[in-house]
């Protein structure tokens, strides 16, 4: 454990950040290797991956990753300290930059093994976790929450869980900006419905100041990020990365001040291209890949062609590169009409 003269100071982190967030079914390797080439510097995380899994389970299929993914996260599900301790092991073992324990997940599974939002209620607990996670590795430690669950005050419950997780020396801690109600709202409905309270998570970067503190929840533009960076230390972004990845292609420019080169839907397919074709040959489907790639074009005339092509001919059997090929002709040829018109 860090020593008191270090707890709540980032080693790793240095603001600002820009982070894609960890989304079941969502932001698997094939996801965060098509973010990674919109974005040489966002940071990544993985799907939740339960403690208990990784410590029974078939770690290269849970843990697996490509070099060019990095800098990513692995974000672990789990509330017993010496599980999630031998999971955040196995995930430095594995070359990941950052562990990250998930206090924010509302979902009834997530409930039933009293882990994710549930411990809101337990911070102490949490904090046992993240100090068992910085005893068992090197890299960094941190906590993804929210303001509070079902009948707490957020002023209450987010700085308890936050006084005891630096204690712990957690790195950093990622806050999505609302309550979550275990009670009366499903997973979807805890994405929306609850309102979002920015002002709560400034305030706590204001009493940690030493503290990194990202801010996640509806956050949609590259432009609402940058206003919400003049307040926290990062911003991550969920649905609107992954339904309008073009976003990412600006951020390495926009957050990092590194020139990057803009660079076309199609460039940016095909920079893909090889990576597609040896996912092919190891016996990986299409669809699995298209999949993240179907919001591309989002906004450009062509986008619902471009979809459909991907959606329906990627799902085939023994579907093949060629499905893109011809997804990018008929974007091509629709776009030339439009523009003739």
């Amino acid at each position: 454990m860090q020593g008191p003269e270090s707890q709540g100071k980032s080693t790793y982190f240095k603001a600002p950040v820009l982070a894609v967030a960890p989304m079941l079914d969502w932001t698997d390797r094939h996801c965060r290797t098509f973010h990674r080439e919109l974005s040489r510097h966002a940071l990544l995380y993985s799907e939740m991956v339960v403690a208990e899994a990784v410590i029974h389970g078939d770690r290269q299929r849970l843990l697996g990753f490509d070099p060019f993914e990095q800098p990513v996260a692995l974000q672990i599900g789990g509330s017993d300290p010496a599980k999630v301790a031998i999971a955040a092991r196995a995930g430095a073992e594995f070359g990941y930059d950052e562990i990250n324990l998930n206090v924010g997940c509302p979902s009834d599974r997530v409930q039933s093994g009293t882990f994710g939002a549930c411990l809101m209620r337990e911070p102490q607990r949490v904090a046992d976790c993240v100090a068992a996670m910085k005893d068992a590795v090197s890299i960094p430690v941190t906590v993804k929450c929210r303001i509070g669950v079902d009948d707490q005050d957020p002023e209450i419950a987010l700085d308890e869980l936050a006084d005891a997780v630096v204690a712990a020396g957690v790195d950093a801690l990622w806050v999505h900006a609302r309550k979550a109600w275990l009670q009366g709202l499903s997973p979807k409905e805890n994405r929306d419905i609850p309102p979002l309270d920015y002002d709560r998570v400034y305030r706590l970067k204001a009493r940690l100041p030493d503290l990194f503190i990202g801010i996640n929840g509806g956050i949609k533009s590259l432009d609402e990020a940058e206003a919400h960076l003049a307040q926290v230390d990062g911003v991550m972004i969920g649905r609107a990365a992954y339904q309008e990845p073009e976003m990412l292609a600006a951020v390495d420019r926009r957050v990092y001040g590194v020139a990057a080169p803009e660079r076309e839907p199609r460039e940016i397919i095909e920079a893909m291209l090889p990576y597609i074709e040896a996912q092919l040959a190891a016996g990986t489907p299409l669809n699995h890949i298209a999949r993240h790639m179907l919001g591309l074009y989002h906004g450009r005339p062509g986008a619902r062609r471009f979809r459909q092509i991907l959606t329906v001919e990627g799902a085939a059997r023994g579907a093949g590169i060629e499905v893109f090929h011809r997804a990018l002709a008929s974007v091509e040829e629709i776009a030339a009409s439009v523009a003739a018109a």
